[in-house]
């Protein structure tokens, strides 16, 4: 076995792992079209650094985990997207309490 296949099998496993749950969250926000309770900055600072993680393959080795980085960051950018589209929806929409 190549000296990096285990590192490379350990890191997609990690990736794997972090990008599993991105498209639970963007079902949920599509499903209720809502985004209490999300956290864009954390969102940001996760894409950040992922294109980090992008960066060091790009300079090193250009490794096919690569490409799992690409799929994690569009994934969160995705849920990011969601998050401004219904923030923006649910600040124009009145609030419970405006209408008593």
């Amino acid at each position: 076995m190549n000296p990096d296949t285990l590192p490379r099998i350990l890191e997609f496993a990690m990736l794997f792992c972090f990008g599993f749950s991105w498209p639970f969250a963007i079902a949920k926000t599509l499903r209720a079209k809502r985004v209490d309770g999300k956290s864009p900055m954390f969102e940001i600072i996760v894409i950040v650094g992922y294109l980090f993680g992008i960066a060091s393959h790009l300079i090193s080795d250009r490794s096919w985990v690569t490409w799992v980085y690409l799929a994690d960051t569009a994934l969160v950018a995705t849920d990011l997207a969601l998050y401004f589209h219904y923030a923006r929806a649910q600040q124009a929409q009145p609030s419970n309490s405006d209408r008593t």
